[in-house]
């Protein structure tokens, strides 16, 4: 079962949402412009989901390696 992480790589304010399609194996674009359209729809609402999850949300510590070495 895949975990749910932070994206390390492909993040623009958390990487919550770059972790989130990740997990589903989606573009992350489509979750960010979703994410978009929710907010401005939930009167900011949806905001406070997002940074209370961001601190729930563990970071990918290993930066999307799966084996935990860094290749440069």
């Amino acid at each position: 079962m895949k975990k749910l992480y932070r994206s390390e790589r492909d993040k623009k304010i958390s990487g919550l949402c770059g972790g989130l399609a990740e997990w589903l194996g989606i573009d992350s674009t489509l979750i960010r412009l979703v994410a978009v359209i929710v907010a401005l729809c939930s009167v900011g609402t949806f905001i406070l989901f997002y940074l209370i999850a961001s601190l729930i949300v563990p970071s990918d510590r290993n930066g999307g390696f799966m084996d935990g070495h860094h290749y440069y």
